[in-house]
């Protein structure tokens, strides 16, 4: 086995690039073809929306189903997509995902065979996104390049895709947990500031202040009646460690409160170690367990969302110090299992649609392996891990 992937075809950076651009042009062309590109319409809606000053929170049925959930400022970075014709805006937003979330898994500081494994471990997890033309691979590279710019020292570029992420979708609020990796803070609350104004302004340029203003208010209203929706025991989101925990107990009632607690305290446990900062094994272990977090702690999580996590899982294992345990390569396999194909025609329909999907068990694995890393983080030296890059 240990030969059989370490084939050029699994090792050449060139094959998996080309597969994943390849799988993305016939995925955006066959949700074409067939007319499910829900979540493409909404996309646009944002932009001609915004430009017309019309309520970007409302529902338009001649136009999409579903509400928009998206800040004003996604409708600078759809716009360029939103004015073409769909059949071409599609393939090109794929594409866009693909080679954005591609790039910043580069910038890792990991050796090239690191990489390269992560994007085939990731490689499904990223066509369950795609076939939503989902913004969520943008998310998971915006929350990557957010820690790779404060690994680097480079806080103001840091700034901009951590106020990006809030701006467009609050999930890059998780970038400010690579702030005590910096040690410029100054610089970079400054440049959170400077971002902050900027992004905030951005869309006036296509629409008013006025407008922007009173959309902001919106957004914030739409995602509390959001949340609410969410936690239906039917609900296709929630896929999360509460969301599990409800549909097994099938109580809906049950609060997400002691849960985020308990997550925020364990995740703020790792911040102890800080004679550990300067080793690159344990910031990229704090990059895993942020992007595993987001995920499985938010009640927005579908499906589609788990590209974030997955990235995070994928990080995870390929850092481990040789020998890998036993049991940390049965979770691994688990997470590949359960949480990646699970969507897919891979996984018995019968298991998928009685089980899986009514108990919210795509999110099982990933909520193991995020307690594995919080106990990596408070127990283990990060001086041994495989983190030297090329």
């Amino acid at each position: 086995m240990n030969k059989f992937f370490k084939h050029p075809f699994f090792t050449n950076k060139k094959y998996v690039l080309t597969i994943w651009l390849v799988i993305t042009i016939i995925s955006a062309v066959k949700q074409f073809l067939i007319g499910n590109y829900n979540n493409y319409k909404i996309f646009k809606g944002v932009y001609f929306h915004t430009i017309n000053k019309l309520s970007l929170y409302a529902e338009y049925p001649s136009e999409y189903f579903d509400h928009n959930h998206y800040g004003p400022v996604f409708s600078l970075i759809i716009a360029p997509f939103a004015i073409l014709p769909d059949y071409i805006g599609m393939v090109l937003w794929g594409v866009f995902n693909a080679v954005i979330l591609v790039w910043a898994i580069t910038q890792l500081p990991l050796k090239q065979i690191q990489i390269t494994a992560i994007l085939w471990i990731c490689l499904h997890e990223f066509l369950t996104a795609l076939l939503g033309l989902q913004f969520n691979p943008l998310m998971t590279a915006i929350i990557i390049l957010s820690f790779v710019y404060i690994d680097k020292e480079k806080v103001f570029w840091a700034a901009m895709f951590i106020v990006l992420g809030i701006f467009v979708k609050l999930y890059g609020i998780v970038g400010l947990a690579f702030f005590f990796f910096t040690k410029d803070k100054i610089k970079f609350i400054a440049s959170l500031v400077f971002w902050s104004v900027v992004l905030f302004a951005l869309p006036m340029l296509i629409s008013s202040p006025e407008y922007i203003i009173q959309t902001y208010i919106e957004w914030f209203d739409r995602l509390v009646v959001k949340n609410t929706e969410n936690t239906g025991l039917n609900s296709y989101q929630d896929i999360c460690l509460m969301g599990m925990v409800r549909r097994i107990m099938q109580d809906s009632t049950i609060s997400n409160l002691p849960f985020l607690l308990s997550g925020i305290v364990l995740f703020g446990l790792q911040y102890l170690r800080i004679k550990q900062y300067k080793e690159k094994g344990f910031r990229l272990m704090m990059l895993a367990s942020v992007l595993i977090f987001t995920v499985i702690f938010s009640t927005g999580s579908e499906s589609p969302t788990y590209i974030i996590a997955f990235v995070g899982v994928a990080i995870w294992f390929v850092i481990q110090p040789k020998p890998i345990s036993k049991f940390y390569i049965f979770l691994f396999i688990f997470a590949i299992i359960l949480t990646s194909l699970s969507p897919s025609d891979l996984m018995p329909k019968f298991l998928r649609e009685n089980y899986i999907r009514p108990f919210a068990l795509k999110a099982l694995p990933c909520v193991l392996i995020w307690i594995a890393i919080i106990y990596e983080m408070l127990t283990k030296k990060f001086n041994n891990y495989n983190t030297l890059s090329d």
